[in-house]
């Protein structure tokens, strides 16, 4: 990382940054060009590695290249606005980067990945299952294998505006 004071290396830091952020975007190799997709998602932290729940149709472009390809690269950020110093600019941010492997959820972790996204997303004490015994929805489970966070902020700075 090129600004190392920007770098946030605890990793419970990292995770508070992903729970303040209501969309992920999931990077996948699509050929010739990297497909990226935002998606809702839901979280758990199991053996000291961040495990993110996604879902999405059972069929379409997503699901084709990750079948093809389940290496994937999920990010997200906050941006808090952006604070101008003098002739300066730039932007008061919060963000993760991680890389993993993404794959279809068996039927358990698919309930518990649909519950932990309605949560994450505000509506506590959904019944995961619901979704699953309709046959209609996919959950991928995705356990990151490393993960990077950087922020910069400074909330003493002259002029903030968003």
């Amino acid at each position: 990382m090129r600004l190392k004071d920007r770098e946030i290396t605890d990793f419970d830091e990292i995770v508070a940054v992903l729970d303040k952020c209501d969309t992920v975007r999931i990077g996948i190799n699509g050929g010739k060009y990297p497909y990226v997709v935002p998606v809702s998602f839901g979280y758990e932290v199991v053996d000291g590695r961040i495990v993110i729940y996604i879902h999405g149709a059972m069929e379409g472009l997503k699901n084709e290249l990750i079948a093809k390809d389940p290496n994937v690269c999920v990010q997200a950020d906050i941006m808090r606005g952006f604070v101008r110093s003098g002739f300066k600019t730039t932007a008061d941010y919060e963000s993760i980067i991680g890389c993993g492997k993404a794959e279809i959820a068996g039927e358990s972790d698919a309930v518990k990945g649909i519950e932990l996204l309605m949560a994450h997303c505000g509506q506590p004490g959904f019944d995961g299952s619901l979704c699953i015994k309709m046959g209609m929805t996919r959950v991928y489970k995705i356990t990151l294998e490393s993960v990077t966070g950087k922020r910069r902020f400074t909330a003493d700075e002259p002029e903030v505006w968003s």
